[in-house]
């Protein structure tokens, strides 16, 4: 019994002799009942929030497209109008705010451009945006501020499956994870990507080629070891599973292993619930050596014989290094388990704009 329950109860004894089973019973069920009735009442304002603003909105977007009220007020028209509407409404509707709003109908005009958006019709004269319950507004201004159309999809997709906050949502969409994942894809896999969100079915799923780690704050630091940068991510595990990707479970960190007496730690290790498997981390602050490789492979083969039980998939191995020798990594891993990655990572967020070049290139 939790202890909210347990005090509840004490509570009760304190005032009235204790009440048998069956009144504690139904007390339960109507505790429950009023708490997804507040669940309820959560979901209808935030979906009654979003479909004002959509239709607030929708008409200044006509108010505008009038030639005459273009040129009557023009770019006063939002000043103006706010200054009303503070006057007769109260707060909420401050120029910023009604910009938004202009912008979110403007986006979503049709409400079409992902499977989360939908249209209905409450009457023939007032169209509504049917958004997922999962997207507050503050995630919507998130998201308007996103220009491209399959960036932003990619991202509304994500919100909705992986039930991110606007801080998670912000996070991702500054370190550029959209474009970030769609470099190392062709044309279709980028689409596919936008349309469907990141799909998890095999060990290249989960791997990126490059990892940001910008949330560990060492990107001013000349100098730093291996061991702070373990400690910086134990310290911001949260940050770092978002960053890893879905699927992701923190097993342990330095974890041991004892090979014919000689001892043996992975730096960190984690369980990916999707796949079945273990993953291994091995984290390098210089350049990956040939011999970081082979030690990964020791230790991919020490967990598939004995850390695997039978319902686990082969082990994924990331060496996660500053710095990567295409080559030397091609020719190291000659021939080596698939299931082997080398990936580099950087303690700043990246340039989106050259980026997003890269994408649209692709896309060309």
């Amino acid at each position: 019994m939790d202890n909210n329950k347990i005090q509840i109860r004490e509570s009760v004894k304190s005032v009235v002799p204790m009440p048998d089973a069956e009144l504690m019973q139904l007390a339960d069920r109507i505790v429950a009942e009023i708490e997804s009735g507040r669940q309820q009442l959560a979901i209808s304002i935030n979906q009654t929030i979003k479909t004002t603003y959509w239709n607030v909105g929708r008409h200044i977007v006509e108010f505008e497209q009038q030639g005459n009220a273009r040129a009557k007020y023009g770019a006063k028209l939002l000043t103006s109008l706010a200054k009303i509407l503070t006057a007769r409404v109260g707060r909420g509707y401050s120029r910023p705010n009604l910009n938004n709003m202009r912008k979110f109908y403007l986006m979503y005009s049709k409400c079409q451009t992902s499977d989360i958006f939908q249209t209905s019709e409450k009457s023939s004269n007032t169209p509504i945006c049917q958004i997922s319950d999962k997207l507050t507004w503050s995630h919507i201004c998130e998201l308007i501020t996103i220009d491209g159309d399959l960036e932003r999809q990619f991202y509304e997709n994500e919100c909705v499956s992986e039930n991110w906050s606007v801080d998670e949502l912000h996070r991702q969409k500054e370190s550029g994870l959209f474009m970030r994942l769609a470099q190392s894809k062709d044309k279709e896999g980028v689409l596919q990507l936008a349309h469907k969100g990141q799909r998890v079915q095999k060990a290249e799923d989960v791997v990126k080629d490059t990892y940001t780690l910008e949330f560990v704050g060492l990107a001013n630091k000349l100098k730093y070891s291996e061991r702070e940068l373990e400690q910086k991510l134990i310290d911001n595990m949260q940050t770092f599973l978002l960053e890893l990707g879905k699927g992701f479970a923190f097993v342990g960190r330095q974890y041991p292993l004892t090979i014919n007496n000689v001892h043996y730690h992975i730096d960190l290790v984690f369980y990916h619930r999707i796949l079945k498997c273990f993953v291994l981390i091995d984290l390098k602050k210089g350049a990956v050596k040939h011999k970081d490789i082979g030690q990964m492979n020791m230790y991919m083969g020490y967990f598939a014989k004995e850390e695997n039980v039978e319902s686990d998939n082969p082990p994924i191995g990331i060496i996660l290094s500053h710095y990567k020798d295409e080559l030397m990594v091609e020719y190291a891993t000659y021939g080596m388990d698939a299931n082997l990655f080398v990936s580099k990572y950087e303690l700043y967020l990246p340039d989106k704009e050259q980026l997003r070049r890269l994408v649209s290139d692709i896309l060309k």
